[in-house]
């Protein structure tokens, strides 16, 4: 039965009723329980209803705001990084010299860890449709939170080494691991690569995973 203050909410037009409730008030009857198998359909649950928007990381917007934050994020400590390299390290220089981990300043024209400087304005073009295409489609890819970081780490590498390109020719790598057999790389490139192997699992090595199994 419907509490007296309620109907007289209600009445007053401060509280919203459903149909269901409006039925039974109407006849003088309680009202049926939502989860009750005699309640009535509500206007979420009619056919050809509306689908109710929920919050969190099935919004939209929500989910583009994580993605661009995270890039934003990328993009200045990539830049804080090499500003602060080009300032206190010389180039081709070692610090500290001898270490297996050195922050070796290097001017490098190619692709993340050095590859290919010959196609510097091919980096461009794939930076920039790269950029466009999880701009427009990120947030609407799927996933959960950490596809979206990885999204956002692509997009924030990939434009902050192509604002280097674009104005320099170059970019300014300085993490050297000596004992691995890559070459020397960035922060955008660790994003980058992040996120590709990142993305790459979620949607295809684990759910090829998923339906064999």
């Amino acid at each position: 039965m419907v509490r007296k203050a309620g109907r007289g909410a209600v009445l007053a037009g401060r509280e919203p009723l459903s149909a269901g409730d409006v039925s039974h008030v109407a006849a003088g009857a309680a009202p049926v329980p939502a989860n009750s198998p005699d309640a009535e359909p509500s206007g979420a649950d009619l056919p050809g209803a509306a689908p109710v928007r929920h919050s969190g990381l099935r919004s939209t917007p929500r989910r583009y705001n994580i993605m661009v934050l995270t890039a934003v994020v990328v993009g200045v400590i990539d830049h804080l990084t090499k500003w602060l390299v080009v300032n206190h390290v010389t180039l081709d220089t070692q610090v500290p010299a001898g270490s297996p981990v050195t922050i070796h300043y290097i001017q490098n024209s190619g692709a993340a860890f050095g590859l290919f400087p010959q196609f510097t304005f091919l980096y461009l073009v794939v930076a920039a449709i790269v950029a466009g295409y999880i701009l427009l489609y990120g947030p609407r890819m799927g996933g959960g939170l950490l596809r979206l970081l990885a999204l956002g780490g692509i997009l924030g590498g990939s434009i902050s080494n192509g604002i280097d390109r674009l104005i320099s020719g170059s970019v300014v790598d300085f993490i050297d691991f000596h004992f691995w057999l890559f070459q020397i790389f960035n922060v955008a490139d660790m994003a980058i690569v992040g996120g590709m192997l990142v993305v790459v699992y979620q949607l295809g090595f684990r759910h090829d995973s998923v339906t064999s199994g």
